[in-house]
């Protein structure tokens, strides 16, 4: 192995595990974490990029090119052939049948040995292009993530991840919490588990709500979106209540609504919003 190849070797598992490793400590850190993973989880994240820092300093102890070390010795088996063919070769036969025999083993194994040979450079070759691609996108990904700013997913993302299925976050939780008036806690995705599964709406007739989210297209008004986080940004799945008011923001603007929750005409739940006041997205932009 090269020194080239061995350096590349080395940044592809030890600094690319460094610099993820880095980043996250940097989220934990500045309180950033809750854009990818579920703040009760940071824990979590930080103590193994701790164990992976350490052990990316430990292995500075390996000399460079170590990788490459796989513990055995090629050539005694490349020894061991050429003994077999020479002596397969220089074999000596009585009978012309025999010798006849023999020639035409000996071309077949030559035929095998070169298809061999030609698939083991075509194996190599796809081996190397497969690292330097991986290789190439993964240093991509860590420097996005070193050189971009932490953002939240966007509401185009949101919306095309609406199934069109009702929301069930916490569902009997919430609706039962919800029955006894206890909702001052409640955000997006608890109301919008009890508007999808509640059997007695005029239970929660007038019932006043304070919630924030962005907008989203909705059949009357609009829709009070968040997406909602059971342990990262992977699984995120949007939550969504209907508002009923005169003036619709614009999609994806982010807004704190105040109102009453109603039953429509339909026996539908929304809010009835008395007010809808324009914000900058808020720090920790999800629910979880």
């Amino acid at each position: 192995m090269t020194r080239g190849q061995a350096l590349a070797t080395r940044w592809l598992g030890v600094g690319l595990t460094s610099a993820v490793a880095a980043v996250t400590l940097v989220l934990c850190l500045t309180g950033r974490i809750g854009l990818y993973i579920n703040p009760d989880t940071a824990w979590f994240a930080a103590s193994f990029a701790v164990v992976a820092l350490v052990g990316a300093i430990a292995s500075f102890a390996l000399p460079l090119g170590a990788e490459a070390d796989h513990g055995h010795d090629h050539g005694d088996a490349h020894a061991a052939a050429s003994m077999t063919v020479t002596d397969a070769a220089g074999t000596r036969h009585r009978t012309r049948g025999d010798r006849r025999r023999q020639d035409v083993r000996a071309e077949h194994d030559a035929t095998v040995d070169h298809d061999a040979v030609v698939a083991a450079g075509f194996s190599r070759s796809t081996a190397t292009a497969a690292t330097v691609i991986g290789g190439v996108l993964a240093t991509g990904v860590v420097g996005a993530m070193l050189v971009l700013p932490p953002a939240s997913l966007s509401a185009e993302l949101a919306m095309s991840r609406d199934s069109g299925t009702p929301p069930l976050f916490q569902g009997a939780d919430a609706v039962a919490l919800a029955t006894t008036g206890e909702t001052e806690s409640f955000g997006v995705g608890e109301w919008a588990a009890v508007f999808a599964t509640a059997t007695n709406p005029d239970a929660f007739e007038g019932d006043p709500v304070t919630l924030t989210g962005f907008v989203t297209p909705g059949d009357e008004g609009f829709d009070l979106t968040r997406l909602v986080i059971t342990h990262c940004v992977i699984d995120a799945q949007p939550a969504g209540v209907p508002v009923q008011v005169g003036d619709v923001p614009e999609t994806g603007q982010w807004v704190t609504v105040s109102g009453a929750v109603r039953m429509a005409d339909d026996g539908s739940l929304v809010v009835a919003a008395t007010e809808v006041t324009p914000i900058d997205e808020p720090q920790d932009p999800y629910e979880y």
